[in-house]
């Protein structure tokens, strides 16, 4: 079996490839090799790495926490490194795909600008690929979580499917056709930085009132967070269950509480899914998908979240009663639908690096035949060398 260690020899076929490589995906993934990739996502709080077939099958999964944000971007790729290097001592993997929480360019090769992570400008790919000997494939990790779902989850048959990922922040993503639609600079579909109310609460991205500060993971916490510092009478119950530390709210937590009918978590979350829905009114009116899949960590919510979300939709968008209205559903995959996605569109990468490898080797046997017919003194005519039109 042949592991990462293995295959330094194919760097410069690697590289080739990797230049060709465009944007388009569409329909593609029908004759993408049935090869196994690595597929990793890379949120906020954690780096999850796992082997997945052609199918969509996770074969093997691996997750970490993801290093301080405040050290060096080179820890995170240690980290990615290790993972990788780990998955392949147990499967022939063929190429790598990453989700990264961030916005990526066209090129998908640096990650431009990552509010949860310290990533400036940084060209994780080219650094991976310096350390991989497999090709790398870098992209959002909203896009990865979409084309999961498309493949493989609730987004099966359809045509236009707008993802909206809840977790630490909220990431979204366009799919039209079997396309993602990555815009002119790499960066469409980052719905969660939509300013919904000027001058509201401030964002790590460094504007005011995101999108994601009113439906999102933090802002599920930090409502409750609030509410439990300010010893509310209706925070009773979460504030016994965390022993008073406030600073041990978290979101499963709180959706726990709510699932055991706890007035406070229950509001809390109608206040999210209400948000959401406004949002995806927006969005219709922007896009006019057939299908919003939600998906991301605070999904695991999911009527307690997707109901009010749905009702608020159908109160705020526009032309209601007289168009129709786009299925909102949640993402079947789950918290694996970025890696999952990512070590698809990795296999994209694959079938390119295999038809260079291919080739090459088709050189070199044409030439060895040709010099093995110099050496047994073959005349001329036969001697001369094999042209390849495609070569």
């Amino acid at each position: 079996m042949s592991t990462y260690r293995d295959l330094t020899h194919r760097g410069a076929a690697r590289g080739t490839v990797l230049r060709t490589v465009g944007t388009r995906e569409r329909r593609s993934h029908l004759t993408a090799p049935r090869v196994p990739t690595v597929g990793i996502d890379i949120g906020g709080t954690k780096v999850m790495a796992g082997v997945v077939d052609a199918d969509g099958n996770i074969l093997e999964k691996l997750r970490t926490e993801t290093p301080d944000k405040s050290k060096s971007p080179k820890v995170v790729e240690d980290t990615i490194v290790e993972l990788v290097l780990d998955l392949s001592d147990r499967h022939d993997v063929h190429a790598v795909g990453i989700g990264a929480a961030g916005w990526v360019d066209a090129d998908r090769a640096r990650v431009l600008f990552a509010p949860h992570l310290a990533w400036r400008n940084e060209p994780l790919r080219d650094a991976l690929q310096g350390r991989l000997a497999v090709p790398v494939m870098v992209d959002n990790d909203a896009n990865t979580a979409a084309w999961a779902e498309w493949r493989f989850g609730a987004g099966r048959g359809e045509d236009h499917l707008v993802m909206i990922t809840l977790g630490t922040g909220i990431g979204g993503a366009i799919l039209e056709d079997g396309q993602v639609k990555r815009g002119k600079y790499g960066v469409a579909g980052e719905f969660g930085h939509m300013q919904v109310v000027p001058g509201g609460h401030r964002c790590p991205c460094g504007n005011r009132g995101c999108w994601e500060q009113y439906s999102s993971g933090n802002a599920l916490v930090r409502e409750a967070r609030e509410l439990a510092a300010a010893d509310s009478p209706v925070a009773y119950e979460i504030i016994e269950r965390v022993k008073g530390n406030v600073s041990d709210i978290t979101g499963p937590l709180i959706t726990e509480l709510a699932r055991e009918g706890d007035a406070m978590c229950v509001e809390l979350l109608q206040d999210i899914g209400q948000w959401l829905g406004v949002g995806i009114a927006n969005l219709a009116a922007a896009l006019d998908p057939s299908c919003f899949v939600i998906g991301g960590g605070v999904s695991a919510a999911d009527d307690l979240l997707i109901g009010p979300a749905r009702d608020a939709f159908r109160r705020h968008l526009t032309g209601r009663g007289y168009r129709p209205e786009a299925r909102i559903t949640r993402a079947q995959l789950g918290p694996e639908a970025g890696m999952v996605g990512a070590a698809d569109l990795a296999r994209l990468v694959a079938r390119r690096f295999r038809r260079a490898n291919r080739r090459r080797v088709e050189r070199y046997e044409r030439y060895e035949r040709y010099a093995q017919a110099l050496r047994n003194g073959t005349s001329g005519r036969a001697a001369r060398t094999p042209e390849d039109p495609s070569s």
